[in-house]
């Protein structure tokens, strides 16, 4: 039985309580005074005659107010309120005391380990534990909070590890203990996966260097406004996510967001597939995937690559806001913001004539340049991380760590393939790794390269001859489909038709002589 004391606090008030229940030789198994104003009391369960007798003794104590049964004690509450937390969270979680020996462990905890409670506790963690020495992290003289990679039967788990700190009566900290969660892989990919989910517009962003906060504060801005948006940056660098920020963090976020990669679109089918087709007037066949968008965004990437035709339809689409169906004459009107992306320099494009020069300051109202990967070396150990919980989540892996070289090697590699260069490196490394805990630099397998000269090949062994005559036979095969003549490929490169000749033979490039 429980019985709840209302009273007012005194010296010697809790002495008198303990005296009557003594007097009717009723026995104690708990006593709760941690809330103020009130003693809880646990006792066996009186007869009721007893309990007729002792509650009214009680009340007559000084500065007791009411007697009452009650369900539970406070403490009891929070200790089965924690029993039951424990007991359903899927993460194996336990507690330590000072000489690292198991106080509390909760039933994920022994599934892992395979083992009964009775076998668990009050044992050490070094019986169970391999890669952590918590008896030596619980002996520092300055006790931290640590992240670290942990094995338990040949797994490894992500441990997140937090000493226990008890106040004395003059406000210091005192070691108690520590509280010990474990991960593992799975379970690490699932709440990625999930966060991902959750995350949206900019938030999906990583922007740890000067030179990408600015820019996300500036298209913060920009995705509020209606006008034409183009990005600008080098392959990879992720044009069209910033373009699909843009778009979740606008008042058209509910509304479709369509990407057209100009690049792939075929002319004889690109028109069609972009604005409709009607076999005659009033009669659609096919309904373009600018109608489609209606009311959201169009994302244009690579629009450079547009052809001449196209062109003009989206200058009309962005002047006048209709366009026609092929094969059809009537008017429609859309609702669109029109975002375009380009790697190539569309200003000196305009300049060749390869480009429609009112059609680029149409689409070029506001414009941002996304900065190449090796300019925004801050977010490189960020993004590589990133993605390396993510593979490891998507390929059943063990979660692994970038080594102190990976870190350095990527850190100052020149990724000319920028972020999504980087994204393929880890997949490839993750896939292909074995059960090391680290990621090496050789497990990128990354070609070296040189701003300078680009590519080449770390690897190579040979003479100075040996490598010029190599890339002489690469540039004559690449060349020689389109200049199939030995004084075409001469003038080409500025040398006799005769050197070509020899250097063809040599290389056996070109029509070769059948020998019967």
């Amino acid at each position: 039985m429980r019985l709840r004391v209302s009273c007012q606090d005194r010296i010697g008030l809790a002495r008198e309580i303990l005296e009557v229940l003594e007097k009717h030789e009723i026995n104690i198994n708990a006593i709760d005074a941690a809330s103020e104003g009130f003693v809880y009391l646990q006792i066996p369960a009186p007869t009721f005659e007893q309990l007729q007798e002792l509650m009214p003794m009680l009340r007559r104590i000084p500065n007791v107010t009411d007697v009452r049964t009650v369900p539970y004690m406070p403490s009891e509450r929070e200790h089965y309120a924690m029993e039951a937390l424990l007991r359903a969270l899927p993460d194996p979680i336990f507690s330590l005391d000072l000489k690292a020996n198991f106080s509390m462990v909760n039933d994920s905890t022994l599934a892992v380990f395979g083992a009964a409670a009775e076998a668990v506790l009050e044992q050490p963690a070094a019986n169970f534990i391999q890669g952590f020495s918590f008896v030596r992290w619980l002996g520092c003289e300055d006790v931290l909070p640590q992240a670290t990679t942990v094995t338990i039967s040949g797994n490894q788990y992500l441990a997140e590890i937090l000493p226990i700190y008890l106040p004395d009566e003059e406000g210091t900290k005192i070691l108690a203990g520590a509280m010990v969660q474990l991960k593992s892989p799975a379970r690490v990919g699932k709440q990625f996966n999930a966060l991902r989910e959750q995350r949206s517009g900019f938030d999906t962003l990583i922007a740890d260097s000067e030179r990408m906060a600015a820019l996300i504060f500036e298209a913060q801005r920009m995705a509020q406004l209606e006008a034409p948006l183009l990005i600008l940056g080098e392959t990879g660098t992720g044009k069209e996510q910033l373009a699909r920020a843009c778009h979740e963090a606008s008042l058209r976020q509910d509304k479709a967001f369509v990407v057209i990669n100009c690049a792939s679109l075929p002319d004889e089918v690109a028109e069609s597939e972009l604005f409709g087709l009607a076999s005659s007037p009033g009669e659609v066949v096919k309904r373009g995937v600018i109608e489609q968008a209606n009311g959201g965004t169009v994302f244009l990437d690579e629009v450079a690559d547009m052809s001449p035709q196209l062109q003009v339809k989206l200058l009309r689409l962005i002047q006048d806001g209709c366009f026609r169906r092929v094969g059809d004459d009537t008017e429609i009107t859309v609702d669109l913001r029109i975002v375009c992306a380009s790697q190539k320099d569309l200003s000196e494009l305009c300049q060749k004539g390869a480009f429609r020069e009112d059609l680029y300051y149409r689409i070029n109202v506001l414009n941002l340049q996304l900065p190449p990967l090796r300019e925004r070396k801050a977010d490189i150990i960020p993004l590589a991380e990133l993605f390396l919980e993510h593979y490891s989540e998507q390929l059943g892996s063990p979660l692994r760590q970038l080594s102190a070289a990976c870190r350095d090697f990527i850190r100052n590699y020149a990724w000319p393939g920028n972020v999504r260069q980087l994204k393929n490196a880890i997949f490839r490394a993750v896939s292909m790794a074995d059960e090391r805990g680290e990621l090496t630099p050789e497990q990128l397998r990354l070609p070296a390269w040189s701003e300078n000269f680009g590519y080449f090949d770390q690897e190579f062994e040979g003479t100075l001859d040996e490598a010029v005559k190599q890339f002489e036979s690469s540039l004559l095969r690449r060349l020689y489909p389109a200049y199939p003549s030995t004084r075409q490929l001469a003038r080409k490169l500025g040398v006799s038709h005769t050197a070509i000749a020899n250097k063809l033979r040599e290389y056996r490039i070109g029509k070769q002589r059948s020998t019967k």
